[in-house]
């Protein structure tokens, strides 16, 4: 996502041991060729650029290919990546100095160096690109100026002090830095390589460079279809293990299931009624994650720009209905934006969702109620809105179950339904071509400022529009005047939260997500996030 980013509720995935005849042996497996799995993926590549991506499955193909200062270990913590060692700090813990690794290259053969780091990050930040992920940046001394076009971007406090020595100066100390460059925006890009493609960089397999795990073939940029290689000149690449794995874009959950069933996939992902089928079997797992699933909605449009009638949306469909019927995978109803086992108050370690309670919940008389008071605000006794969706087989499911219970607990409305291809949705959503939409939201790291910042006025992904001067301040106190006060700082986020939610209503999340899937023991170590990023092939192979 992320950064941040909206997505579809789960990436569904298969793995398939590939060509392993009977007479190979599993020692021979191990460590050889034969290491190489098949996976399915819910939806397509949008872009392989780190600057323009906005939804999950583009950060997915960009992770395996490639590599910031630090990465995320099977802990979920952050790691040193590309950064050899620990940086120093300065005494007012805003410059940090970090020595890059020696050994790091580009798949072209040319070092990773501190001015790719320069170059990637004024990009970024730059209002000719346009990147969703652009106010991720704020922390970093001048970014907010520079992407309001009130500084230049190479002002931006970023600075390579020779070709190994990165030095990064922020607005104000900030506690989650690692976390925070873990995330996509945060990723080097070689200048002279983007420069010679152009606007075709990471369009197609062909123009983008890997200094990851993996490189990435046979990617057109439309396909449905290609394959991660492992990358020899990688710095860590004897501790990865697969050699290929081969991604197959499948929508149905069922197609993943029967490839179960016949002993073709040792890994897939499951939703629903295939939930209750294999829920008692020993190969299930179910994991929480920290995504989220919403109603966006549109506030530059009439009807929803009434902040009665976005209260009545939200509070008119049953949520937990919603998690038992439709997705039954362990995710669970959610009456607020932050999801619960996410952040902990700094000083009596309260969960931020237990501490700031459920914020708007189901109920049909209020929502009633909202109705009303929307109908005669705006002049109607009728209304029709469109809710846009991604076409997956679970998108399509979920807008089938709000539209019914919508029509039924508000009379007078008929929602109609768009589902398009994610790539699509996308593009419609910030075109702010939609009444409504679905979508999900998955953050990059561990900490409430990573949600609360997609609503500020000019952040890259607000497609609903939103623009409060009394939340863009608060959200800067969060980032400047309280960043080395825990508590205050905690304390203005949960005022934040009930501002956008309770008071606004700027959008209706309705569920915490979880990944429910069945796993054979023949492939071990396949990194399953919580948030961020889906999965990581780094560390996996097969047994």
């Amino acid at each position: 996502m992320k950064k941040g980013i909206l997505i579809t509720i789960i990436a569904v995935i298969g793995l398939v041991i590939a060509a392993c005849g009977s007479d190979t042996t599993k020692d021979e497996v191990k460590g050889s060729a034969k290491q190489s799995i098949k996976v399915t993926s819910a939806g397509e590549i949008a872009t392989l650029d780190s600057a323009l991506y906005s939804d999950t499955f583009s950060s997915d193909a960009i992770g395996q290919i490639s590599e910031g200062l630090y990465r995320v270990n099977p802990d979920n913590d952050a790691e040193l990546g590309l950064a050899k060692a620990d940086p120093t700090v300065s005494a007012d813990k805003k410059v940090y100095t970090f020595q890059l690794r020696d050994d790091a290259k580009w798949s072209n053969g040319e070092p990773v160096t501190a001015a790719d780091f320069v170059f990637a990050f004024q990009k970024v930040v730059d209002p000719k690109t346009a990147s969703p992920s652009s106010n991720q940046l704020d922390v970093i001394k001048n970014a907010n100026q520079i992407r309001n076009e009130k500084a230049e971007p190479n002002t931006l406090g970023v600075k390579a002090i020779d070709d190994k020595t990165l030095e990064i100066t922020l607005e104000n100390p900030i506690p989650y830095l690692p976390k925070l460059l873990t995330g996509t925006p945060f990723l080097p890009q070689n200048e002279k390589f983007v420069k010679e493609v152009g606007s075709k960089y990471g369009t197609s397999a062909d123009t983008v460079l890997s200094n990851g795990p993996f490189l990435l073939k046979d990617w057109s940029g439309i396909g449905t279809s290609w394959n991660y290689v492992k990358n020899k000149d990688y710095w860590d690449a004897e501790n990865v293990r697969l050699n290929k794995v081969a991604v197959q874009v499948a929508k149905d959950t069922g197609a993943g299931v029967n490839l179960y069933e016949t002993g073709d996939v040792q890994y897939t992902a499951l939703t629903d009624e295939f939930v209750q089928k294999y829920k008692d079997n020993k190969a299930y797992h179910s994991q929480s994650k920290s995504l989220i699933g919403y109603l966006g909605f549109n506030e530059d449009r009439k009807a929803t720009g009434n902040v009665h009638l976005r209260k009545a949306l939200s509070m008119a469909f049953d949520k937990d209905a919603y998690t038992q019927t439709i997705l039954g995978d362990g995710s669970k109803a959610l009456n607020g934006y932050i999801p619960s086992d996410f952040a902990k108050d700094p000083e009596n370690n309260k969960d931020f969702r237990a501490e700031n309670g459920d914020l708007v919940t189901f109920d049909p008389e209020k929502a009633k109620s909202e109705w009303t008071t929307a109908k005669k605000e705006l002049g109607i006794d009728k209304l029709t809105l469109e809710v846009l969706s991604s076409d997956t087989e679970v998108s399509k499911k979920t807008v089938e179950f709000l539209q019914s219970e919508l029509e039924k607990n508000l009379p007078g409305l008929t929602v109609k339904i768009k589902s398009v291809p994610l790539k699509n949705r996308l593009a419609l959503t910030t075109a702010g071509d939609y009444d409504i939409f679905y979508g999900t939201w998955s953050p990059d790291y561990s900490d409430p400022i990573n949600f609360l910042e997609v609503y500020q006025s000019d952040g890259g992904i607000n497609f609903s529009k939103y623009n409060s001067s009394t939340y863009d301040s608060g959200l800067n106190e969060v980032k400047s005047t309280l960043a080395t006060d825990p508590e205050k700082r905690w304390d203005k986020m949960l005022e934040l939260e009930k501002q956008l939610i309770s008071q606004d209503a700027v959008i209706a999340p309705f569920y915490q997500g979880a990944t429910a899937y069945l796993l054979n023991p023949e492939v071990q170590d396949v990194q399953i996030y919580p948030f961020g990023r889906n999965i990581s092939f780094r560390l996996a192979y097969v047994k």
